[in-house]
């Protein structure tokens, strides 16, 4: 995966390809795709979610730029894999998911690695984690029609986040910084995630009450 996938694709932070090596992708998968834990695609895990393809978790994180002291919030847990790459590379994390089974899923798997310093919340990812904010570093795992407002009032002073903003099953990763200046915004590359629900994203099919911001 490493030598294969990520390094000849421009992965060069050692943080980043260490953590990459340690952590069991295995683990994050159903048993019947073991076989493909470590292929260049997403996977499903269930209830209509995937882990995302090596290289983009890798990309994510490389982008992010996370130092040894970042206190850094994730949005969207998961399976939990991007979370334990997280978890590797920060100081405290905080994660958010949606999904209770899912969430508790990824903790009993984090628990086994031994991922002291994760904090898990399950909810509305678009809201953040206010009583926690600033956070130095900001990972969206699911895909939104635009960033929410809440996540860039929660990002520190030359904080970064990194969303991926669009319609459905076409998104763009977006690079936000917080700069002296405003937050600057930076194009990166093509991508596909499942919906960002909530208040600040898209609706929830199975909750009446409309989310406050739509695709147009």
């Amino acid at each position: 995966m490493i030598e294969q996938q990520l390094q000849p694709r421009g992965i060069r932070d050692a943080r980043i390809l260490e953590a990459m090596g340690e952590i069991p992708r295995e683990r994050f998968v159903p048993d019947d795709l073991l076989g493909l834990a470590y292929s260049d695609q997403a996977l499903s895990i269930g209830l209509g979610q995937t882990i995302s393809q090596p290289y983009i978790v890798a990309y994510m994180t490389q982008m992010l730029e996370v130092a040894a002291n970042h206190r850094v919030l994730e949005i969207g847990t998961g399976s939990g894999y991007q979370t334990a790459i997280l978890s590797r590379l920060c100081g405290d994390l905080y994660t958010i998911e949606t999904l209770h089974e899912l969430s508790l899923r990824s903790q009993n798997v984090l628990q086994v690695l031994g991922c002291r310093n994760v904090h898990f919340r399950v909810g509305d990812g678009t809201l953040g984690w206010p009583e926690q904010a600033p956070f130095d570093r900001i990972m969206v795992t699911a895909a939104s029609p635009q960033v929410p407002d809440p996540l860039l009032k929660q990002l520190a002073d030359e904080g970064r986040l990194i969303i991926p903003i669009g319609p459905e099953g076409c998104q763009e990763l977006i690079l936000y910084e917080k700069t002296p200046l405003g937050v600057s915004e930076r194009r990166l590359i093509g991508c596909r995630f499942v919906k960002l629900l909530g208040r600040h994203g898209w609706s929830d099919p199975a909750d009446p009450t409309p989310s406050r911001t739509q695709w147009g």
